[in-house]
Parts: structure tokens; sequence; C-alpha cells
């Protein structure tokens, strides 16, 4: 397929870091309004970045404008690894997080969006290395979005294909003009929600920076929190919480059939396959999980055990929906120890890792489009047995998918699963224990951000040893990239001009 063009990809990545130094000096001046010490830190990490980023100019013009598909795979991979690389430098700069290991595992999962972390007390960090914190999630959310509805489909990578087509623009022969208005319209979406949802949480009793913060958080599935105990340090507010609930189902919800419904195109969300699935998952283990808390969990030593505003059966519904949304969303926060509440129900909560949310959507996890296609066809596997000559399809939303998908999806799936059990049994190597290592590894290849045992919910990342650390990124980042478009590149296959 010829040579990779190496300088355009370089051009492309000097953009990336000046357009996160540019981030790095918003950060700066929320820094500075609350006069905080480490405001020159950030400023000059800032500035620094944005100086380097000018290298790109330097490297030998090309006439050859086009990415080639095998560009396209190098350009996401390492535009993630600069992205997260760059990240760090506040939090190491600063003196806030001194050792590189720990800020660079901080930078990785809030640009991954996964939410987990390695503070012991965020209150104390300072408010402008918390709002760069927050903004990782934002940004890393955002372009989740763009390289699902745009890059993915082109790469080929399993399942993305099924909803390129629903991407508003111009046309579906002119690709370049469509991604291009596809992107803006997005961003144009993304940024309304983060404010409508700020506003809210302001008026509903926190103040402007926590909002702001946790809006940028919810939106891009995130799950990092301006608080030590998440969001159940409003265990005694539901209308924050319940704010926050209504931001996690739409962030879970493929953005552009969002895009179409506030459009007036409800139809299009509501005829939605994946949507249906997606809406009546949550339902269904919401309803169980109410159910067990209820009835069963003991709340004795739990938050949940707050002075009840509504009922206790209202704040059981509450705790459930919460949870199951923010598990199933892949966001992360935490109103309650839901390894607490039975074991049946850290069973379920263990399994929602697995799901993500829609296509299209900022969460992480395998996606409810993949389960959907892979429980399909082992159905029509059985019909298959009964009349081997006859051609039954896949069908979703109606249409019949193509095998080649069909296959891309089902090797996702076990290459998703190869490396959960990979990720556990490295994790084991350094000393974790069963259930750490297990949830650890789910945790982080899924993007959600709690997990089991010593990285429960009320726990975090920060006892870990390096080396865990370290397997957990490297997880992390290619569970985000949807496992295929930053592993191809470490194949000799990709580097072969034959590829």
């Amino acid at each position: 397929m010829g040579k990779l063009n190496y300088a355009m990809v370089m051009q492309i990545i000097a953009v990336i870091v000046r357009f996160s130094g540019g981030f790095i000096l918003l950060s700066s001046f929320v820094s500075w309004f609350y006069e905080e010490k480490v405001f020159v830190d950030i400023l000059l990490t800032g500035l620094l970045l944005i100086g380097l980023s000018f290298i790109g100019k330097f490297f030998p013009k090309t006439q050859d404008k086009e990415l080639s598909k095998r560009d396209g795979y190098l350009v996401v991979a390492l535009g993630w690894i600069f992205l997260t690389i760059s990240g760090a430098l506040p939090y190491w700069f600063s003196g806030a997080i001194p050792n590189f290991t720990d800020a660079a595992f901080e930078s990785i999962s809030g640009f991954t969006t996964t939410g987990s972390s390695i503070l012991t007390d965020i209150e104390s960090m300072p408010k402008g290395l918390l709002f760069w914190r927050s903004m990782t999630h934002w940004l890393g959310g955002m372009g989740i979005i763009v390289l699902a509805v745009a890059i993915l489909p082109l790469l080929g990578v399993g399942g993305m294909q099924l909803f390129v087509a629903e991407a508003p623009g111009p046309s579906a022969d002119k690709l370049r003009p469509r991604i291009a208005d596809t992107a803006k319209r997005l961003w144009i979406l993304y940024v309304a929600l983060t404010g409508i949802q700020s506003i809210l949480l302001r008026i509903a009793g926190m103040n402007w920076f926590d909002s702001v913060n946790h809006a940028l958080c919810t939106l891009s599935t995130g799950g990092f929190s301006t608080k030590n105990a998440s969001l159940a340090h409003w265990n005694d507010n539901p209308w924050i919480q319940y704010i926050v609930i209504i931001f996690m189902f739409i962030a879970g919800a493929n953005f552009v059939l969002t895009y179409f419904a506030l459009n007036g195109k409800v139809k299009k969300l509501t005829g939605n396959e994946e949507f249906r699935y997606y809406f009546g998952i949550v339902a269904l283990f919401t309803i169980v999980s109410t159910l067990f808390i209820y009835f069963q969990a003991d709340v004795s030593q739990s938050s949940i055990a707050h002075p009840m505003v509504w009922g206790a059966l209202e704040s059981a519904f509450r705790h459930a929906l919460f949870q199951v949304l923010a598990v199933i969303t892949t966001t992360g926060f935490v109103t309650a120890d839901f390894t607490m509440w039975t074991p049946i129900l850290t069973v379920l909560f263990f399994g929602m890792m697995f799901l993500g949310g829609s296509a299209g959507s900022t969460s992480g996890g395998v996606k409810f489009v993949r389960h959907i296609i892979m429980i399909k066809n082992g159905f029509m596997e059985f019909k298959r047995q009964l009349h081997p000559k006859a051609i039954i399809p896949v069908r979703f939303n109606g249409k019949a998918v193509h095998m080649k998908i069909v296959y891309n999806i089902l090797a996702f799936f076990v290459i998703y699963m190869s490396f959960f059990i990979i990720g556990a049994l490295a994790l084991a190597l350094t000393g974790l224990d069963f259930l750490t290592a297990i949830g650890g590894s789910a945790t982080a290849l899924g993007n959600v951000g709690p997990g089991l045992g010593d990285v429960s919910p009320v726990d975090n990342f920060a006892h870990l040893p390096a080396a865990a650390k370290w397997i957990t990124s490297f997880l992390m980042i290619i569970g985000r990239l949807e496992l295929f478009t930053f592993l191809i590149i470490l194949t000799p296959y990709f580097w072969s001009e034959r590829f």
C-alpha cells in the first residue's frame, strides 16, 4: 500500500500537542483566578508544549496531503500517546504529583475517560490542576466521539461501520465534508449539553467550580470528581444525583442519534435497536438492583444509610439507577460501594463492566451493538445448522449485516476477553490478589473506573505497584482505542509495505 506519510503524521501530532498546550493554558487561568502558587508552573507547561509543537514546521513538506489507512492507524495511536504524555506534565512539573508514573497514570486515566485515580486527597489539590484533570476527560470524550464517527469506520474497526451511515452531513459520497460537518455539529452538541448540565447542577446546589467540573466529567463518561467521596458527597441532595443520572444516560447513548432527536427526528433514536437494548438493560438491572438493595442489602455501614429524603425505596432506587448507569456507561462516579450490597449484585456489577454504552457515545467497554450482533449470530447458527444451504443473515435495525462485520466483531470480542485474562494474570504477577487483579483488568480495559477488591468504588489505585499502574495504563489505552486501532501498529504486518 506504499510508504507511510510520516511528514503528514507528525504535522497532525504537532497540532494535537499544540491543542493540549492551549487547554493547559486555560487551566492556568483557573489557577490564577484562585490565586494559587502553581499558576506559573501550569502556565509554563502550556507554553512549553505549544513551543514544542512548532517543531512540526521543520519536518519536510509533503505534496501528498492524503492519509492512507495505515497513516490513520498511526495518527490515532501516536496521537493518544503524545496526548497522554503532555497531559501528565502539569501534574509533574508543578510537583502536585511528583512521581512520573503516577502523573502519567492520572493523565491516561483522564484522556481515556476511565476515571481511576492515584490521588488520595483530591480536595487538597490545586483547583487549576483539578480543572485540568476534568478537562482531560472532556477532551478525551469528544475525541472518542469524533474517532468513532469519523475515523474508526474508515479503518474497518468492528461494529463501527454499522452507524456511520447515520452521521449527519451533506451526503454519503462526499466523505471529507461529511466528516467535518459531523464533527462540527457534535462539538456544538457536546458543548451545549456540558453548559446545560453545569447550570442545572449550580441551581441544584453545587458551586460553579464543582458544577463545571462534574459536567465536564459526566458528558465524557469519565468519573473524576472534585470531592474525595465522589458524588456520595451529595447523598443528601437527590436533585444533584438525578441531574447527573440524566446526563450519564445521554452520554451513554449514540451522540449522532441524540443530535437527530434534538432536531425533531425522535424516531431515529427510539427506533434504533441498540438504543432500545440500552434503555431496556438499564431499566432491568436498575429494578433488580433496587429490589436487592431494599430487601437484602446491609446498608448500615454504607453512605446509603444517611437520612432518607424521600424514603428508603426512593433511596434504593436512586443509588441502584446511579450505579447501574455509572458502570454500564463507564462513567465511574460513586454514590455508594456496590461491592458491599450483596454478593449477587457484586457479580452483576462486575458483568456490567463488559457491557459499555452505545456505539458513537463517550462510553468505553465492548458496546451494546457488538453484544447484539454476537447474540443474534449465535441464534442464527442454530438455524444454519438446521438449514445448511439457506442464506440466513444477521439483521440489525432491519438490515442485513455483512458477515465481514460479524467476523470482525467476533474477533474483537475474542481479543478483548484475551486481554482481560492476560491483564489479570499480569496484575497478579505484581502481587495483587485475585479480586483486585480481575477487577483492575476489567475496569481498566473497559474504562469503567471502580473495580473489585482493593480497587473498589471506595478505594483507588495509589497503593498499586508501579508495574501494575503501567499495566493498567496500557489496558486503558488499548481499550479506549477499540483494541485494533492501537494493537495493529504492534504487528509486523503494519510496517510491511505490502500491508
